[in-house]
């Protein structure tokens, strides 16, 4: 099985680095326009020079948004899908930061519904036009397996990815009649700058180093390892192509074996 995304248009947030550069390179890899989206211009340049062109009319771009910043996202994100039709949205934002139920205000609680449920759903809202009258298109949202099985140390993260989950899971069956499909990927751990900021905060509690940190966490997981931003990319570019047309309104877990309430 190859998949071919040859003349497909992507576009994938957070993606100078991490799950979302790890995508958009296979992504390019089947041959997809990528644009990526992300806040560092700079960065922004380097990646986008360093995705592979599997075909000479293949060309990749990048947008240069902040997702915390929800009024001037909305903005940019409006003008740029109305000139350049997607055909495959990843949501994927940088994550908020950690933190309990206790000791957490509702201005926290704001600007994580502003950057996990308002941007992604501002976002797909756009690109939905175009896919309905194409009558095709995927929609992939990177949330977190917490949703399923809450952080203690993440309670913006599991109650606003659940939302964003539930939401999804509504517009599935609103579009599947479009051969529209939209998919959830429940993340585990994979090996991340997001994922050594996680560590860094844990270890500043002076309990455990952030060495130890990390191999309790790779003990944790069946597979005994953090997953590979290549690894996700090639579920999402399974997800993305005609190969997983009947599939959609799936939470999908991508963690080695970790989550147990499945």
């Amino acid at each position: 099985m190859k998949i071919q995304l040859i003349g497909k248009n992507a576009l994938v947030g957070a993606s100078t680095g991490g799950i979302g550069y790890g995508v958009a390179t296979v992504l390019a890899e089947c041959g997809a326009n990528v644009t990526l989206m992300a806040r560092n211009e700079a960065k922004l340049k380097k990646a986008v020079e360093l995705l592979p062109a599997v075909h000479n009319e293949q060309s990749h771009s990048y947008l240069v948004v902040d997702f915390l910043e929800y009024e001037k996202y909305r903005q940019r994100i409006s003008e740029f899908v109305q000139r350049n039709p997607i055909d495959i949205l990843i949501n994927n934002t940088n994550g908020p930061k950690p933190g309990t139920a206790l000791n957490m205000d509702m201005a926290s609680y704001q600007t994580a519904f502003d950057l996990l449920f308002k941007t992604v759903c501002e976002t797909t809202t756009l690109v939905l036009p175009h896919m309905i009258a194409k009558k095709q298109g995927r929609i992939i949202n990177v949330s977190s397996i917490t949703i399923k099985e809450p952080s203690a140390s993440l309670v913006l993260s599991n109650t606003i990815r659940s939302a964003t989950a539930a939401w999804a899971k509504t517009l599935s069956k609103e579009v599947a009649s479009y051969n529209i499909t939209v998919n959830t990927i429940l993340t585990g751990y994979f090996d991340t700058e997001r994922i050594s900021h996680l560590i860094n905060e844990e270890a500043s509690l002076g309990i455990l180093t952030t060495e130890e940190i990390r191999k309790k966490r790779e003990a944790h997981v069946p597979m005994k390892r953090l997953g590979k931003p290549e690894e996700y990319g090639h579920l999402v570019a399974f997800l993305a192509s005609e190969y997983a047309a009947y599939l959609t309104g799936a939470n999908i877990p991508l963690d080695g074996g970790l989550l147990n309430n499945v």
